[in-house]
């Protein structure tokens, strides 16, 4: 069977791969959520076939009935491998745990090391998720909000995390690395002011970092896995393949303890591990060890469609603030000058048949944003700036959306 293009041929950028008729043929929530006259720019699923070495993995599963339960050792592997290579990072197998998936994950080493009423610190705005796990589980969300450059606001962090600790409670950071929904990618040294904090002020760190294989060469930045910084031992990371091989209905992730937690990941209930898929564990090793080239093509790709980005909003919506992202095919989109209220993303829906992520959804800081997955074609991208523009053009004025 074929594994796709032999090593070291290149591979065509997956971006422009399918038609749009094509991807209105598939059924996820990106092509079901709205009726077919809206062009969905809004949830974190990509425009591209699968890498042909995760397809050709898979249909050998399936070939051969290998549709049983998923095993933490070949992801594992798969990540270290990864992982040094990527980052210069070593990850001792026995301190990665399988999860179903990063939120999941997230939430099972929350209930490690934190409890009832105990508080997790978000740097808004942020992944709405963040704010709907975090207070099903019964914590308490305390924002501490991103600064004006978009970046980690250490005086923000302080104060956060003495208030989660007020009373005695125990908390946790929760760190969305790189950062969904700006693209901020944060600096080694920026974590292991993070670390110190944390340190000093007794949380524990919980990183998100399923955005990190998705910051393009040739910006000035680079992933720092935060279990690599000075004083990070305590913490603990989530990674998966899903968003850099566009595998979010195939779960399966995994967690990572640093050197001081390891003894509480070894608590996690057996059972956790029975939520991941074998074939999306499967598929994940696949992306992991075969799915280099494919990545490296879209990377390539991501970064003319960001820059795209800028030069249409540029030309036909000046009154948008857009700074480029790092990292991530997501763009945070500062709309209030253009005078059409809190949230511009009803306003694009409305009038200009284009679904973006309402901002107010990320919160403090998101009234008047609106967040752009950039992940698509080019053509399509053009055609959604257009149809901005004219929403925008036909829509009432309203007052500014509150910074």
């Amino acid at each position: 069977m074929s594994a796709g293009p032999p090593p070291g041929a290149p591979v065509a950028n997956p971006l422009r791969a399918p038609t749009l008729p094509e991807l209105r043929r598939r059924t996820s929530m990106k092509w079901r959520e709205y009726p077919p006259d809206v062009l969905p720019l809004w949830v974190a699923e990509m425009d591209t076939p699968l890498a042909e070495p995760v397809a050709a993995a898979v249909r050998a599963a399936v070939d051969l009935g290998d549709t049983g339960y998923a095993t933490v050792g070949p992801y594992a592997e798969a990540l270290g491998e990864f992982a040094k290579r990527r980052w210069d990072w070593r990850i001792p197998a026995d301190r990665v745990a399988l999860v179903p998936d990063v939120m999941l994950g997230i939430v099972e080493v929350l209930k490690l090391v934190t409890g009832p009423d105990d508080a997790v610190v978000v740097n808004s705005p942020v992944y709405p998720p963040f704010y709907a796990f975090t207070e099903n589980l019964g914590r308490r969300v305390i924002e501490a909000p991103l600064g004006e450059d978009r970046r980690l606001d250490a005086v923000a962090l302080r104060t956060a995390f003495a208030a989660a600790r007020a009373g005695g409670h125990r908390a946790a950071f929760l760190l969305c690395s790189p950062h969904n929904p700006t693209g901020t990618v944060h600096t080694a040294a920026e974590l292991a002011r993070v670390a110190a904090l944390a340190e000093e002020h007794g949380v524990r760190v919980v990183a998100d970092e399923i955005h990190a294989p998705l910051v393009p060469p040739g910006t000035g930045a680079r992933h720092v896995p935060y279990l690599t910084v000075p004083g990070a031992g305590r913490g603990f990371a989530l990674l998966s393949a899903s968003k850099a091989w566009n595998l979010a209905g195939l779960k399966a992730a995994v967690a990572v303890a640093g050197e001081e937690s390891a003894g509480e990941l070894a608590l996690l209930p057996e059972e956790v591990s029975h939520g991941p898929s074998h074939l999306g564990a499967i598929a994940h090793v696949a992306a992991l060890r075969h799915g280099g080239p494919w990545l490296d093509a879209l990377l390539a790709g991501l970064d003319e469609n960001r820059r795209l980005l800028g030069r249409l909003l540029a030309e036909r919506l000046p009154g948008v603030a857009y700074r480029v992202p790092d990292g991530t095919f997501l763009a945070w989109l500062d709309c209030r000058a253009l005078g059409v209220g809190d949230d511009p993303a009803a306003v694009f829906l409305e009038h200009g048949r284009v679904a973006l992520a309402s901002g107010i959804l990320f919160g403090s800081g998101g009234a008047g944003h609106a967040r752009l997955n950039f992940a698509t074609s080019p053509e399509v991208l053009t055609e959604a700036v257009d149809r901005m523009a004219a929403a925008v053009a036909a829509a009432p004025q309203r007052p500014e959306g509150r910074p």
